[in-house]
């Protein structure tokens, strides 16, 4: 495998809404935030961005702005993951038009498929789509676990270069190492998780908790292991917190709370209960990040 697309973390950067539509302003906030705080790279439009609920038009004009304001600081990585293939393989290849430097493609999702149609898909795309591609799974969302297997055959592909794992099972992700050997870069999908997945050879973490603590998760990626457990445990109840609702209702909470944006979903994503909201403010309160 040649050198990772990074090491370290990359935020899986929310969407700033306002009015029903994607909120500049604070987006390009949000972006310099990230960036003066050393983040290695985002994530545009995953999960975490809410690309479910867009439309194909504000997908592509909230990754061109993007693209456009980061200016090759550090990578962006496209949101390009869904249940048809060949709408991936389009969406991939506007994504490299727009200037986009990898892909994120979560496994497919409804329909589901098998594990070999999970090869067949990841083949599909790798071979037909100009955009590096880092596999993603997340079994809790999809309702489709990968298996280490499955991902050996898959990382063979020129094509694929890394896996955001997040099942949060550490025995599936050490088999998926061990297959894998060099083929792909491993990052951690997960937040609770981050300081394991680097013990095992991880390259870094695409996280959800960076979007708000982008130091802090720059921190456990590229300090010691033993500073990356003692963050991760001292920043676990408030990684719970963030995931006490569907993301990216949390992070959105408190993104918020911090004037980063407002707090704003597309639906049929709708604004934290006030009980888990309070809880999420008090374990803010904690760590220092509002008072």
């Amino acid at each position: 495998m040649s050198k990772p697309l990074f090491t370290g973390c990359a935020t899986a950067l929310i969407t700033p809404i306002k009015d029903g539509q994607t909120d500049t302003p604070a987006l390009e906030r949000l972006l310099d935030f990230q960036l003066n705080n050393g983040i290695d790279a985002i994530v545009a439009c995953g999960t975490t961005g809410e690309p479910a609920a867009m439309t194909a038009e504000q997908w592509e004009n909230t990754l061109s702005l993007i693209i456009r304001h980061v200016h090759g600081r550090v990578p962006v990585i496209a949101g390009t993951g869904g249940n048809c293939t060949a709408d991936v393989i389009r969406k991939a290849n506007r994504a490299k038009e727009l200037g986009a430097d990898a892909q994120l493609c979560v496994t497919p999702y409804y329909n589901k498929t098998t594990q070999a149609g999970l090869i067949a898909h990841y083949r599909a795309i790798a071979r037909n789509s100009a955009l590096p591609v880092i596999v993603y799974n997340v079994p809790s969302r999809t309702g489709l676990n990968m298996l280490p297997a499955t991902l050996a055959v898959i990382a063979k592909e020129e094509n694929v270069i890394a896996m955001k794992e997040a099942s949060g099972n550490m025995t599936q992700i050490m088999d998926m190492i061990r297959l894998c050997g060099d083929d792909i870069a491993f990052y951690s999908g997960s937040d609770e998780i981050t300081a394991p997945v680097r013990a095992v050879g991880g390259a870094g973490t695409i996280s959800v908790l960076s979007n708000i603590a982008p130091a802090v998760m720059r921190d456990m990626t590229h300090g010691s292991i033993e500073q990356a457990v003692k963050l991760n445990l001292q920043y676990l109840p408030l990684i719970n917190a963030l995931f006490s609702e569907v993301n990216p209702i949390p992070v959105k909470a408190a993104a918020a709370m911090m004037g980063l944006c407002e707090n704003e979903l597309w639906l049929p994503l709708v604004p934290m209960s006030e009980q888990n909201k309070q809880k999420l403010k008090e374990e803010m309160q904690k760590v220092g990040l509002i008072c």
